[in-house]
């Protein structure tokens, strides 16, 4: 008879990712439609409410002939949103990215019907109204919003749903910044929760697919051109890397104390929420008045950062009246993303630095690539998806090595000194706690053969009798193990050896701690495998030890 062991796959995936894939496509096609209306969106918002026309044009608010006018601009904005959130759904508040993951591990991947029309409508309020936010954050809840009502029209799981609206959210990032792989990245290490082809599949055709029909309606090309430069990969280059990502990493953790400090003092005003994103909108509005720049999307920031050779004034006004204002009025329950006020702030900083050391415009525009990356590095806890992000939205080779170094250093940083990203805090106030480290199931690894010792199944009795659900074979994991009992609700199950077909003996829930038990001495237990100068060290020493 055929082992159990011989049978066990690298990968827990079917042919359903096919019709999952399938579905993503469509999923895909549709984010991206919704990407382009609501960036279409928050351009006509901004001509109504700063220019008094009906246009799509992209503009900013800073050119705006309102004068001190613009002050009220933000205030009407604001309360427009608080009484859609009052009113109409309290889940449009907020950066979009936390509402995903709430939804993906405390609703079964369930978005309701108003959210996809509400938070888009929001958003464009808000930002076009002057809001400084990125428009990426509620694309990306629109489209996981898109994902989720596809998936709850058709009979699936929900770990299959929670694969289509992550599929739903890549695909709207993907279709923002003309970065697909890094949207795909963003999915596995913010969204997803695990690393499977069952679900990278499917979220990589919608990602894909938003790539292929943003270009068709946009154009091709970096989003943000950086000039050219050759190979950064000296040492005094990475070492400068390191320490702007250190420096960054650090600031990346002030800007989100700073955030939630606010947060903390509209939660103590004496008025009803309803009331909190028009008074955010004071301080856009007062920010705005000293600091025009700092209004709306910004996007023209990011591409004059890494141009190099910005203006003074902009670097401090990004670092300054930027911070300030995006913080209070995200504090204030507004509806707005984080990504791109992070890149100005970020882009910022590195550009300072360039500034100070007195560097040429190419280099200036290295360190402010370096910086953006660190910021997003550090502030939503994604090294791996800032990496390729930068790289996607410049298309600068040269930039990946100290691109690199400076998301580390920052991640490393933020890690150490920050117990949740921006993006978790939220959830983590609101009473739910999640783990953001993936690593392999100890139970997936240890056999029930290896539990229970010496088999002897010549000693053991036919099975015949047994009932199907109450058994386990001597050669499968001790996670099968743990899952039957979990669905059958039990606490003990009889061992069968395969080839005899006999029982073996049976298991308990406290065996199956074996694998963890490993686990916890891996951790924990440390020793010397190779000695110096003739010592040999035998005793293994816990975590008090050297």
């Amino acid at each position: 008879m055929k082992s159990h062991s011989s049978v066990l796959r690298d990968f827990t995936v079917d042919r359903r990712v096919w019709l999952l894939s399938a579905i993503s496509v469509i999923i895909g096609i549709g984010a991206a439609l919704l990407a382009v209306i609501l960036l279409k969106a928050i351009a006509g918002a901004t001509n109504l409410f700063y220019y008094h026309r009906l246009s799509l044009e992209s503009v900013g608010p800073a050119g705006s002939p309102l004068g001190y006018w613009m002050v009220a601009v933000p205030i009407v904005g604001g309360l427009i949103v608080g009484l859609m959130a009052r009113f109409g759904s309290d889940k449009i508040r907020g950066h979009g990215i936390p509402e995903a993951i709430e939804a993906i591990l405390l609703n079964g991947a369930k978005v309701e019907p108003s959210i996809a029309l509400l938070k888009p409508i929001s958003a464009a309020i808000s930002i076009g109204s002057g809001g400084p936010f990125g428009a990426e954050g509620p694309i990306i809840m629109t489209g996981g919003a898109f994902g989720s009502l596809i998936a709850q029209w058709v009979h699936l799981t929900d770990a299959e749903r929670t694969t289509l609206l992550v599929a739903g959210a890549a695909a709207g990032m993907s279709a923002t910044f003309s970065a697909p792989l890094s949207a795909i990245l963003l999915g596995v290490e913010l969204l997803l929760f695990e690393w499977r082809p069952r679900s990278l599949i499917p979220v990589a055709f919608a990602s894909i697919t938003a790539e292929v029909l943003r270009v068709l309606l946009l154009g091709s090309g970096p989003l943000f051109a950086m000039p050219d430069m050759p190979f950064q990969q000296s040492a005094s280059v990475c070492a400068m890397a390191l320490l702007l990502g250190v420096g960054v990493g650090v600031a990346a953790a002030a800007l989100s104390r700073l955030m939630y400090g606010f947060e903390d003092l509209f939660e103590h005003l004496p008025v009803h929420w309803m009331w909190w994103p028009a008074i955010g909108g004071i301080g856009i509005g007062v920010g705005g008045l000293f600091f025009p720049r700092g209004l709306g999307v910004g996007y023209d920031n990011i591409a004059e950062l890494l141009r190099g050779n910005a203006p003074l004034g902009l670097l401090l006004g990004l670092i300054v009246a930027k911070s300030l204002m995006w913080a209070f009025s995200l504090g204030s329950g507004t509806s707005g993303g984080v990504l791109a006020p992070l890149l100005m702030i970020g882009g910022a900083l590195g550009e300072i630095a360039a500034h100070a050391a007195h560097a040429s415009a190419p280099e200036q525009a290295l360190w402010a690539a370096v910086a953006m990356g660190g910021m997003l590095a550090g502030s939503l806890g994604v090294p791996l998806t800032a990496i390729l992000f930068m790289l996607e939205i410049t298309r600068s080779l040269p930039v990946l090595l100290p691109v690199m170094l400076g998301c580390l250093a920052a991640y490393a940083v933020t890690s150490l000194i920050m117990p949740r990203s921006i993006l978790t805090e939220k959830l983590s106030r609101r009473g739910y706690h999640l783990t953001r480290e993936y690593g392999i199931d100890p139970l997936e690894i240890v056999t029930i053969a290896e539990i229970m010792g010496d088999v002897k199944p010549e000693e053991c009795e036919p099975a015949q009798a047994l009932l199907p659900d109450v058994y386990i074979y001597s050669d499968e994991t001790s996670r099968a193990a743990v899952e039957k009992m979990a669905t059958g609700n039990l606490t003990t199950l009889f061992v069968i050896d395969r080839e005899s077909d006999k029982v073996c003996g049976r298991i308990g829930l406290g065996d199956l701690l074996l694998g963890r038990r490993r686990l916890a001495e891996r951790e924990s237990h440390r020793n010397r495998v190779f000695a110096l100068m003739g010592h040999r060290s035998h005793k293994p020493t816990t975590k008090a030890g050297v």
